[in-house]
């Protein structure tokens, strides 16, 4: 197994100089270097064989004795020097101090084919940065961490990949809903892939210190390194990567919004500057259409982090990594223009991200009203999102509106909660959304064809990752396999899959793990 090393993360920025790991506050330094716990008797659960080729690994590699050693933390590769990141955040909207990668350990760099990429173990032991906790992950969080992460690169949403999927053979004690029942689970080690792991947090650690050097090398390093196109010096440089990481989280968040996905912990420690999903905790997707929607229980009565109002968090952190960089720039001004731009042009990117699901490829001046009065009327009776939208490029051009409804009725969870007002609505909806297809040019085939690139047909809802988790803590890796391959076609029709294509179960309405979620794992 041979990797491309590169180390200028460590080699470039300031290092913590104490290497005792033991939790504590880390100064003026960016790292602090860590070598993952040696796992009691690791075996490889699951691997991604398309991620270990963009880091010029083969097939083979990857069910080598080298491979499973490296990547439980094992053995260190050569020429490398394992480290945790330092950063802080605001966690709920208050600031936390330092946080760090308490359970996450990057290995090395790699080069492959020009592009540069971090590999990290998350769950490989504890670090200067663990505070109270451990440092390890049980098998059920990096289940449904390796098949989101993957799962979200198949529908074209920025993210972090996963490269491995491994029992760590140890055991691990967590209390999953935090009620005071602890219990041991099996210990388990993801190998996470990205650009870097660079957070918003990152700089907000050096701002609220005033350590505006380590601050200033941080985005000189980052923008160098990550964001080579930024060709401005001085001021404006920071300024040019601003507003690239503004866009970038816009481009993020429309996408999270297009397929239903609730990222459930977004504090500024879990943002990254690539414009990137990361951290997969308490996540979900809207099985029915609720705007209020939260898959986390530690969020449940504020439900700040709710689905509709992801747009909104992404523009506050924006500003905490506003005011993070603002020693860098010394004028508030130009830092207002962007973050103020945000709001319009998230609403034009939203507003054509919509009539592509609707299969409109022309925009008109009603189409935000029709819009709008569809994502007031699909929460008025429970509706499957993901059935809606896929099932909605059904509707042809001469559909009455009965038949153009009995196509979607398939989304509802239950027809019987339709009262007569209601179901005017659905028709009044249907016939103006029938009366704005017949004014498109291309056909009902192209529509259809459009709209099922841009609406999935299968995503990871949390049931089905449920059950994947409790058939692999029986030992039973079958159905984690079958997943794995039903998410990398997630818009093809894949017709012996068809069962996935289905609502909640009712059994998985109040089920832990498939509706309620904590940070726990």
């Amino acid at each position: 197994m041979k990797l491309y090393i590169q180390n200028n993360f460590t080699t470039e920025l300031p290092a913590d100089p104490s290497e005792i790991n033991i939790p504590r506050q880390v100064e003026q330094a960016c790292f602090s270097y860590v070598e993952p716990k040696k796992t009691f008797n690791p075996s490889l659960i699951h691997a991604s064989v398309e991620v270990g080729n963009s880091l010029g690994l083969s097939e083979e590699d990857i069910h080598s004795d080298d491979f499973l050693n490296t990547f439980s933390g094992n053995t260190i590769y050569p020429k490398t020097k394992p480290y945790a990141l330092a950063y802080a955040g605001h966690q709920f909207g208050n600031w936390a101090g330092q946080l760090g990668d308490g359970r996450a350990i990057n290995l090395t760099e790699v080069v492959h084919n020009d592009k540069s990429y971090t590999l990290q173990l998350k769950g490989a032991g504890p670090t200067p940065y663990s505070r109270t906790a451990d440092g390890f992950a049980v098998l059920r969080s990096s289940i449904r961490e390796h098949l989101c992460a993957e799962a979200m690169h198949y529908l074209g949403v920025p993210t972090t990949r996963s490269l491995s999927l491994m029992l760590s053979g140890d055991q691990v004690i967590r209390d999953i809903l935090y009620t005071g029942n602890p219990a041991y689970e099996k210990g388990a080690i993801v190998c996470r892939v990205a650009p870097s792991f660079i957070r918003f947090g990152n700089f907000e650690l050096f701002a609220s210190r005033k350590d505006h050097t380590t601050l200033q090398l941080l985005a000189d390093y980052t923008i160098k390194h990550h964001f080579p196109n930024i060709k401005s010096e001085g001021v404006e440089k920071y300024l040019d990567f601003f507003q690239t990481v503004t866009q970038t989280t816009l481009d993020m968040i429309v996408n999270w919004q297009r397929v239903g996905f609730v990222h459930g912990v977004m504090n500024t420690d879990n943002m990254s500057i690539h414009g990137i999903t990361i951290d997969y905790g308490p996540y979900g997707w809207l099985e029915d259409y609720n705007p209020n929607w939260t898959p986390n229980t530690t969020d449940n009565q504020h439900k700040r982090y709710r689905f509709g109002n992801q747009p909104d968090i992404a523009l506050w952190n924006l500003y905490q990594l506003a005011n993070a960089l603002y020693p860098l720039i010394n004028e508030a001004k130009p830092l207002e223009t962007i973050l103020n731009a945000f709001g319009s042009d998230y609403q034009k990117e939203y507003l054509n991200m919509m009539r592509n699901k609707l299969g409109l490829k022309t925009a008109k001046a009603n189409d935000a009203i029709l819009i709008e009065s569809l994502t007031e009327l699909l929460p008025l009776v429970e509706t499957d999102m993901t059935i809606f939208f896929r099932n909605l490029s059904n509707v042809q051009k001469g559909d009455t509106l009965e038949v153009a409804l009995d196509k979607i009725k398939e989304a509802f969870y239950n027809e019987k909660a339709f009262n007569e007002s209601i179901l005017d609505k659905w028709h009044l909806w249907l016939e103006h959304y029938s009366n704005r297809i017949n004014q498109e040019l291309f056909s009902d085939n192209e529509r259809k064809e459009q709209m099922n690139l841009v609406n999935p047909k299968y995503v990871l809802r949390n049931y089905m990752a449920q059950l994947s988790i409790d058939a692999a803590d029986k030992g039973d890796y079958s159905l984690l396999n079958e997943l794995f391959e039903l998410l990398k076609k997630p818009y093809d029709e894949q017709s012996e899959n068809q069962k996935w294509f289905a609502k909640r179960p009712d059994w998985a309405r109040d089920k832990v793990g498939c509706s309620m979620l904590s940070c726990s794992s």
